[in-house]
């Protein structure tokens, strides 16, 4: 009977050890913080933003100093100056909102300068974690930056395709 626990325990110790996975985390934060590059580059950002902001403010109040003027001598105005004057205003905010778009929409100006600035950073710190994930022979390596977040996981680990079949999906 000792012989067979034994052989049982000796048994789940070899499967634990066998199947034992490995897992790691990461600060994508911290990281990034210490890498002059991004700091650089979230800068060159910054001034970016605020450049474009400003450029805006000013815009806008130029359009509500037009309003104002226009609610103001409405009175004085005949109906024909005060459609010229609506449609002025009118196109002047439709530039305002145009001009928003472009440097802080989802395309916009702002966006495709983080995309050229800080992606490549983001690529090799990606890289990186990959490659010690493989080295290191890590099945998931989480990003504690943020809430925790799957950074890299080793697809050899990955169920997805499996659920999917057993879904009835190719």
């Amino acid at each position: 009977m000792k012989k067979i626990v034994l052989t049982i325990t000796a048994l789940f110790i070899l499967f634990v050890a066998v199947n034992a996975q490995k897992y790691a985390f990461i600060d994508s934060e911290y990281i990034m913080e210490n890498i002059p590059a991004f700091t650089a580059a979230q800068q060159q950002l910054n001034q970016l933003s605020s450049q474009y902001q400003k450029e805006l403010e000013s815009m806008h109040s130029e359009i509500e100093q037009m309003y104002g003027d226009f609610q103001a001598e409405s009175v004085l105005l005949s109906e024909d100056m005060k459609r010229k004057r609506e449609d002025v205003i009118i196109s002047k905010e439709k530039d305002y909102k145009q001009l928003q778009r472009k440097y802080f929409g989802p395309s916009g100006d702002l966006f495709t300068k983080r995309q050229g600035l800080v992606k490549p950073i983001q690529d090799d710190i990606f890289n990186a974690v990959q490659e010690l994930a493989t080295d290191g022979s890590y099945a998931l390596i989480f990003d504690k930056a943020g809430g925790t977040t799957l950074f890299f996981t080793n697809p050899r680990y990955d169920l997805s395709d499996q659920v999917l079949q057993k879904l009835g999906y190719k």
